[in-house]
């Protein structure tokens, strides 16, 4: 099976780290100091979006080895 160039975890990634800066730096222009709570608040949540893009990344690399390791097996 070809892998296709277009990979969406990393998209899905740039994507929601981009918003999160834009937010931030919206929030700043918009709200002056009293932007902080809220810029902490998106900044949890890029790094939650990061640990859960990583840990789906995780997931499908494994995945996929198990599928190849198991169609060697079975050539045998």
């Amino acid at each position: 099976m070809a892998k296709s160039a277009f990979d969406t975890l990393r998209a899905l990634a740039i994507a929601s780290q981009a918003l999160g800066f834009i937010l931030i730096i919206t929030l700043e222009t918009v709200m002056g100091d009293a932007a902080r709570p809220w810029q902490g608040w998106t900044l949890a949540a890029m790094v939650a979006a990061a640990l859960w893009i990583a840990l789906v990344r995780l997931y499908r690399r494994n995945r996929e080895r198990k599928a190849r390791l198991r169609g060697l097996g079975d050539d045998d």
